[in-house]
């Protein structure tokens, strides 16, 4: 999960405030906020309850904790046949892959044959020996996408993948087109650590905090934006302490284990299911292979905070604070 500390200045007074609409729900195991401008009540409404509804739909499609998702039938059945799956939840698999071959690995949707082994409630990590026995099985190169009969596969028993760090971004970029279908350009969708504003807050920039890893409630950085997307993926959710050692639920597909080198990795760029996947890649890659990427991408910035709190910016990124 992703948290993402949000301040949003209201920008504008008088009557015109009557004419925002806000509504959260619990949805992908996150609080999903969706912010509406629109002149017409039934279309603000209109609009909020569509994006509501696209996000609850990927979640039945791609939760791993949903039984009768796509995504779990998948991991039932791929090593034993190839299973068919809808236009959705393909294109974001084929997406994840891309990634994976951008980033070299460190974003693989099958760190999910060692993931599902940490129980987080739990506070348990697997042993070093499951671990190792395990971690043979995440490579991405051994999944099969036939895009003709729009099915997956897996080359070895016992693969599971997980989409965790892309398909709430994909969910976002769905529900902000679906508001854009309606007419509405002034909104903002944010899943967790996920979001992307549609537009200004009317005549101004969307003020946005990033919270500080370290400090919970306080801000690290605030940014001002207009039809940009943002992620952040921290170290301090879905974590816990044992023995001295943090273990947090970004895993690095080398080594089965959490990354260790950052704390928090915010990305900036042009649609969600791109900053979603590159936030999590970027963390696992580190501060020096992760500026490298970032500063390689056309409308792409990033910032890095490390394990002693220094901030890390890529080449453009001070131009939105």
């Amino acid at each position: 999960m992703k948290l993402l500390t949000l301040m949003c200045l209201l920008c504008a007074t008088g009557p015109v405030l009557g004419e925002w609409a806000v509504e959260e729900a619990t949805i992908m195991g996150t609080t999903v906020h969706v912010e509406v401008w629109h002149p017409n009540t039934q279309i603000r409404q209109q609009g909020i309850n569509k994006a509501l509804e696209i996000m609850d739909h990927v979640n039945r499609l791609m939760s791993p904790y949903i039984e009768e998702s796509q995504l779990s039938k998948i991991n039932q059945f791929a090593h034993e046949r190839p299973v068919s799956i809808s236009t959705e939840l393909f294109e974001v698999i084929r997406k994840s892959v891309d990634v994976a071959v951008l980033t070299k690995g460190a974003f693989d949707i099958t760190y999910a044959s060692v993931g599902h082994l940490y129980d987080y409630p739990k506070q348990t990590r697997p042993s070093d020996d499951k671990i190792s026995q395990a971690k043979v099985l995440i490579d991405y190169k051994n999944m099969v996408l036939d895009k003709e009969r729009q099915s997956v596969s897996f080359l070895r028993p016992g693969m599971k993948i997980d989409l965790g760090g892309i398909a709430k971004g994909y969910a976002v970029d769905r529900a902000v087109q679906a508001l854009t279908d309606l007419g509405i350009r002034h909104a903002q969708v944010a899943a967790g650590g996920d979001m992307r504003m549609l537009g200004g807050r009317l005549d101004r920039p969307w003020r946005i905090g990033i919270r500080d890893p370290r400090k919970p409630g306080d801000i690290a950085v605030t940014l001002f934006l207009k039809d940009q997307a943002l992620s952040t993926s921290g170290d301090y959710e879905r974590s816990f302490s044992n023995g001295g050692t943090l273990y947090h639920h970004i895993l690095d597909p080398g080594t089965g284990d959490s990354a260790r080198e950052v704390s928090s990795v915010s990305i900036l760029g042009p649609d969600a299911i791109t900053t979603d996947s590159l936030s999590t890649s970027v963390f696992v890659l580190g501060i020096e292979k992760g500026l490298q990427l970032i500063n390689g991408l056309e409308s792409v910035e990033g910032i890095i905070i490390d394990r002693k709190g220094k901030f890390h910016y890529s080449e453009h990124f001070k131009e939105y604070r």
